[in-house]
């Protein structure tokens, strides 16, 4: 049985990572748990499964979750604050650390858990694309092991097994495309947050869905891929799929193509990233490739997608870059579903503050830095939506 800690329990990565534990009792056990705010979900999740520490984020909130597990005869040490997630992190003789708190603020809780030996279940990107300077000399410091547990990459961990070292010529990232992949280009300015946030094949959290609408999604598994994978930047592709039955695929040198295939869903890779380098038997629905369908592909199209070649080229500049270009991005994306900016602002907003950033992209970060970078990004965003706005009542006038 692993013992196993869980960093974002009540979101989409959280409750699927949840329902693979209750699954499998005899696989795995839960002796942390963490979520931000949501106290009615986390102490259901608290008496359910009887870990022996929790945390939530917003401290406001401790005394609401006390009362809501007063009954429990099975208390587990409570905590608050991006501390106490940070302590639930490194904690007790867990394993494992699956990290599904969503953006940079799973940034230190993925390091404490590295620093206390603990394997990482990677749910979360901007571990690696804001810190990755930081992250991989740390996990290769304490030994242990980073696995990807989101689709894409899992797909491509999946069929690397195998390959021996120097076999891994190209990866080809699939992406669905999101919620405007048939939508014309000229109906974007048109667009509102409820049209963005309905992804066709997915079921996700607001901003990876969004992400997906932008394909930023895609741009940052470009930069998360190459830090996991150790490849450059011209051999990592992106192909439009669809239907999101081949989750990703890589080229070998002898150019034959290995793919991983599956219906869309989560559980797949996360109990992978949990379980490896072990198979579990699930009662999941098999893949039916004659259900599946037509499986289809195009190449991306980098006029209605912007923030493709923006991530290339945060990439490519490495450093600090990729950290500024990913808390941007949070930023964008949260002005946006607060309805403050339009969603073709977005990819504006980026370009400005990266562009802004390129004097003094630091080429060997260090936590701190990293940590200024997101900081100094996301001012830079709000900044740079009042110069937007400025200017269109210029025009206007």
């Amino acid at each position: 049985m692993k013992a196993i800690t869980l960093l974002g329990s009540t979101g989409s990565i959280g409750t699927q990572t949840l329902d693979i534990v209750s699954s499998h009792p005899d696989q795995f056990r839960l002796v942390g748990i963490a979520a931000r705010r949501n106290v009615d979900l986390l102490a259901q999740q608290i008496a359910q499964f009887q870990p022996e520490v929790a945390a939530i984020c917003d401290r406001s909130k401790l005394p609401e979750l006390e009362e809501a597990i007063a009954h429990l005869d099975q208390k587990p040490t409570l905590l608050s604050g991006e501390e106490g997630v940070t302590e639930v992190a490194a904690y007790g003789d867990a394993e494992a650390v699956v990290t599904g708190i969503v953006g940079c603020a799973g940034l230190l809780p993925t390091i404490a858990a590295i620093k206390a030996g603990k394997d990482i279940a990677l749910a979360n990107k901007e571990t690696l694309i804001a810190g990755g300077p930081v992250v991989l000399p740390l996990v290769k410091q304490h030994q242990v092991k980073l696995l990807p547990a989101d689709s894409e990459h899992s797909a491509i961990f999946q069929c690397l097994q195998g390959v021996p070292e120097g076999g891994l010529r190209r990866i080809i990232l699939t992406a669905s495309g999101g919620a405007f992949r048939d939508w014309p280009v000229e109906k974007l300015p048109e667009v509102t947050v409820a049209d963005a946030l309905k992804h066709p094949n997915w079921s996700m959290g607001q901003k990876i869905t969004v992400d997906s609408a932008t394909l930023m999604n895609k741009g940052l598994e470009v930069i998360e891929a190459h830090y996991l994978f150790g490849m450059d930047y011209d051999h990592i592709d992106i192909v439009i799929h669809p239907q999101s039955i081949i989750h990703s695929l890589i080229e070998v040198q002898d150019t034959s193509v290995l793919a991983q295939l599956g219906w869309p869903d989560m559980r797949l890779p996360l109990l992978y990233a949990m379980s490896w380098p072990e198979r579990i038997f699930t009662d999941w629905e098999p893949l039916d490739l004659v259900k599946a369908g037509d499986l289809t592909f195009r190449e991306p199209d980098h006029h209605k997608y912007p923030c493709m070649n923006l991530a290339y080229a945060a990439g490519r500049a490495g450093g600090s870059m990729p950290a500024v270009l990913n808390a941007a991005n949070e930023q964008a994306v949260a002005l946006f579903l607060e309805e403050k900016v339009k969603f073709l602002d977005i990819p504006r907003l980026i370009e400005r503050v990266c562009d802004r950033h390129r004097q003094d992209n630091q080429s060997q970060p260090s936590l701190d830095d990293i940590l200024a970078a997101d900081q100094w990004a996301r001012q830079q965003v709000i900044q740079e939506n009042r110069r937007l706005g400025q200017s269109d009542r210029v025009l206007v006038s």
